[in-house]
C-alpha cells in the first residue's frame, strides 16, 4: 500500500480508502466488522464516514464498533452539515450546529477525537469565517485533528484558504468532490484551486457507482440490490450515471483496457491516483474480495501513451489535461 500526505499536513493516509455509506445501509453490523478487519488488514488506513450515513448514524455507529481497539490504527474521516433532521437548526455551518453535531458523531463512533472532520455541504446561509473559527476551536480542543470540506467551488476553496491564512485558522487539508474518468469537470476550476492552497482531493463515486466496474451493460436491465437499480428506480437521476454517453465512454475505456492488458478497475484507480493532487481514492465496499481488488487496482498506474488515449475518449475541460506521474 502507498500512502500519501493529506494537503500540506504531515497526516498520512492510504492511497486506496474506503466509503463507509453502506455500512448500516446495505450491510449490517456483522458485515461491517468482516469488510473493516479486512481493510486494516489490507494496510488500509482512510475510513471515510458521515452522520447521515446509514439510518439515523448508523453508519457511525458500526464504524466506531467494529474498529474497537484497532481505532489507533486509522484515519477517521466523518462529516457534518448536510440535514440530521427537520427545521433550520438541524443542519448546516454555524457555531451551534458544528458544536451539537461534533458531539454526537463522536459519541456515535465512540471516540474522543475525529481525525478529519469534513464540512458535507457549503453554507450560504453562514460566513465561512463562523464555520472556520468553529472548527479552529474543535482543532485546538482536539476534539479534532483536521479539517476538509466536501461538494466546494474552486471559488469556495481559495476563498476558505485566504480566511485561515489571514485570520490564522487551521486550513482545510481535503476537498471530497465527485471525480472520475467520466466525470472531469472539477479540473476546470476545482483542481487548480486545490494545487495553488495546498490542498488533497479524496474523489468520491471513482467508479461511477459502479459502472467503471464493468459489472453493467447498455441496455441490460439492473441485477435487484445494485446501484444500478437503485438509480433506475429514481427515473431521470439515473442518467446522471448510467446515461448513453456514459455507458460510450465506457466502452471506449474497456476496449482501450483490453488492447493494453488491464482491467477496467485498475484503470480507474490507476488515472486517478496518477494526479498528485489525488491523496486517496475513496470506494465503498460490501465484501472482503471487493477490497482485495481495490487494493490491487490502486498499485497500477497509466503509460503517457495510454493517458494521452484516455484524453481522447473523455476529455478534460477546456482541453487542458493532467500530467502522468512516473508509473509504480
Amino acid at each position: 500500500m502507498e500512502y500519501r500526505n493529506l494537503g500540506r499536513s504531515g497526516l498520512k493516509v492510504s492511497a486506496v480508502g474506503i466509503g463507509c455509506n453502506n455500512f448500516g445501509m446495505l450491510i449490517d453490523a456483522a458485515q461491517t466488522q468482516i469488510v473493516v478487519d479486512k481493510a486494516i488488514d489490507l494496510g488500509i488506513t482512510l475510513f471515510d464516514t458521515a452522520d447521515i450515513y446509514g439510518e439515523q448514524g448508523k453508519s457511525e455507529e458500526f464504524l466506531g464498533k467494529a474498529l474497537g481497539a484497532r481505532r489507533k490504527d486509522i484515519v477517521l474521516a466523518t462529516k457534518f452539515a448536510n440535514a440530521m433532521g427537520q427545521g433550520p437548526m438541524m443542519s448546516g455551518g454555524s457555531r451551534r450546529y458544528i458544536v451539537n453535531a461534533v458531539e454526537a458523531s463522536l459519541k456515535r463512533l465512540g471516540t474522543d477525537y475525529i481525525d478529519l472532520y469534513q464540512m458535507h455541504v457549503p453554507d450560504p446561509h453562514t460566513p465561512i469565517e463562523e464555520t472556520m473559527r468553529a472548527l479552529d476551536d474543535l482543532v485546538h480542543q482536539g476534539k479534532v485533528r483536521y479539517i476538509g470540506h466536501s461538494n466546494f467551488s474552486g471559488w469556495q476553496t481559495a476563498d476558505a484558504a485566504w480566511m485561515a491564512k489571514t485570520q490564522n485558522l487551521a486550513p482545510f487539508i481535503s476537498a471530497q468532490n465527485r471525480y472520475s474518468l467520466l466525470s472531469r469537470e472539477i479540473e476546470a476550476e476545482l483542481v487548480p484551486a486545490c494545487v495553488a492552497h495546498g490542498v488533497s482531493i479524496l474523489p468520491f463515486f471513482p467508479l461511477e457507482s459502479g459502472l467503471l466496474t464493468g459489472k453493467y451493460k447498455r441496455g441490460e436491465k439492473p441485477a435487484e440490490g445494485t446501484r444500478y437499480a437503485a438509480w433506475a428506480s429514481r427515473g431521470p437521476m439515473a442518467s446522471r450515471f448510467f446515461g448513453d454517453d456514459k455507458f460510450a465512454k465506457f466502452e471506449q475505456l474497456q476496449a482501450l483496457c483490453e488492447a493494453h492488458g488491464h482491467t477496467m478497475l485498475e484503470m480507474a484507480f490507476g488515472w486517478l491516483l496518477a494526479n498528485p493532487v489525488v491523496a486517496s481514492v475513496i470506494a465503498g465496499a460490501t465484501k472482503p474480495e471487493q477490497l482485495e481488488q481495490n487494493v490491487k487496482a490502486g498499485l497500477w498506474r497509466p503509460s503517457a501513451e495510454e493517458m494521452l488515449k484516455i484524453n481522447d475518449i473523455t476529455p478534460p475541460p477546456g482541453g487542458v489535461a493532467m500530467q502522468p506521474t512516473k508509473k509504480q
